[in-house]
């Protein structure tokens, strides 16, 4: 599915396309534009008895806040091109939803599947190393997190490994982002970036007048949803989905697609696939012809959840959702771009929709700063209150509560309970920021610009607040 555009110049492309709608002077637009710093390392490591030379990257795309910004992808699709795309729509989507990072991506080109864990640990361990020895790493400098093919283990190696050769530092454990809760971590990082995909989407449904524009009912109940790739994007979106009352119609992944209309139970279908290593086969649903078949489905709602550019110019015609939410980063080329945009297919841009991730990252980041758990200094407070106040109406109404009802209502936010609220209420002023200057200019086509302009605007106000032109 390739496109004659690289992943980069995709990015560019989408760049150059909203920055005439900006107010930023052309040589900030093109600095903003440029990737600052590509580390490029090659390092040995010894693999089943014998040495194996690993290729690995750390792109820093800018520096105009800091720390930088961007997870860590283990594939053998890494390479530096896509890691600069990728960096450089890191800078973007912590812009879009107000977070103070600049944007990076770091690759290891490894398939983490042939490798053991003792094995993954010793390439991460290295990894590590060489990002601090090149400074490429720091809670003040360059903080990573998890991405495809890596997760909350790999994170607890890196934060280990960077402890070891930073003693002392008492902030080290905001080096970096998705840790396990017992490692600095926060509650609700997992299901972060599904989340987030969700309540973009969620606001979009609910959004009256773009549902009526798109000739669609609002609300998302009795929504017909595809997802592609069940990883941990885009199961925990398919989840959130079902649980609101959507039907998951179609799924795919790499050994192949399903589809009932009727809807797929998407924690059955996960608990078969464990059984049985395979999506394909669960009760009640037809195989489709290969694996990409899902993504042409009869649907109300896409949501390409793996990898970059699997829809382009060949399968856009063919494409028959009325909404597409990006949960995976770069999954439209620019040419299948422009024939969803003349079929009226809504594109929900990857650089507002998969920001959860990000998001939830900074609540971390700012909890390993602070040394303290969200909720700890509020949470008794807050059930003291509300039981005075639960004890008041029943005073007044002469109604008494059962236990369970009493338990409820007095309950104090937990730290989930916060970072779900600061999440949900991220993705929704970022929605309205973006539909804003979408619905406001006839020139603005799509979404993807809209959300291009808003973020372009941010990064290029910082720079010139920095001062650092003459």
């Amino acid at each position: 599915m390739a496109s004659h555009y690289s992943f980069f110049e995709s990015v560019e492309r989408n760049f150059d396309k909203a920055a005439p709608f900006t107010k930023i002077e052309k040589g900030i637009l093109n600095q903003i534009k440029a990737c600052n710093s590509v580390y490029r390392m090659k390092f040995p490591v010894r693999v089943n008895g014998k040495i194996e030379v690993i290729e690995a990257y750390r792109v820093q795309h800018s520096h105009h806040k800091l720390p930088v910004k961007g997870g860590i992808r283990y594939s053998m699709d890494v390479n530096q091109d896509e890691v600069m795309a990728l960096a450089s729509l890191m800078t973007f989507k912590c812009a879009i939803v107000n977070v103070p990072f600049g944007g990076a991506k770091g690759g290891i080109k490894i398939d983490p599947r042939k490798y053991s864990e003792y094995d993954l640990e010793k390439i991460t361990r290295r990894y590590t190393a060489e990002l601090v020895k090149k400074n490429f790493i720091g809670p003040g400098i360059d903080v990573p997190a998890p991405d495809y093919g890596t997760g909350a283990r790999e994170m607890s190696w890196i934060v280990d490994t960077y402890n070891s050769l930073r003693p002392g530092e008492v902030d080290a454990m905001g080096c970096v982002t998705g840790k396990p809760v017992t490692q600095g971590g926060v509650r609700g990082r997992t299901e972060a970036t599904g989340l987030g995909v969700f309540y973009g989407i969620k606001e979009m449904c609910n959004d009256a007048d773009v549902m009526k524009m798109l000739g669609m009912e609002a609300g998302l109940d009795g929504k017909k949803v595809v997802i592609q790739g069940l990883g941990n994007v885009g199961y925990n979106a398919a989840k959130f989905f079902q649980d609101a009352g959507a039907l998951i119609v179609g799924v795919a992944e790499y050994e192949g697609s399903i589809a009932d209309a009727s809807g797929i139970n998407i924690d059955k279908l996960m608990a078969y696939r464990k059984k049985n290593g395979s999506i394909v086969g669960f009760k009640g649903t037809n195989k489709l012809k290969d694996n990409t078949a899902a993504l042409e489905l009869p649907c109300d709602i896409l949501i390409p959840a793996a990898l970059e550019n699997v829809i382009d110019k060949k399968n856009a015609k063919r494409i028959k959702a009325k909404i597409i939410g990006e949960a995976a980063n770069g999954p439209i080329t620019p040419e299948a771009d422009v024939i969803l945009n003349k079929k009226g297919i809504c594109v929900v841009p990857d650089m507002f929709l998969n920001a959860g991730g990000v998001t939830v990252s900074y609540f971390e980041w700012l909890k390993n700063l602070s040394h303290v758990r969200y909720g700890r200094m509020e949470k008794r407070y807050s059930e003291s209150t509300n039981s005075k106040f639960v004890a008041s109406i029943e005073k007044m109404t002469g109604q008494k509560f059962s236990a369970k009802q009493k338990s409820r209502l007095i309950q104090g936010p937990e730290e989930a309970d916060l970072v779900y609220s600061g999440l949900e209420d991220t993705m929704i002023s970022s929605y309205d920021e973006i539909r804003s200057i979408w619905m406001r200019s006839k020139r603005i086509e799509d979404m993807r610009t809209a959300a291009f302009v808003a973020s372009i605007n941010k990064v290029g106000l910082s720079y010139m607040e920095l001062g650092i032109f003459p």
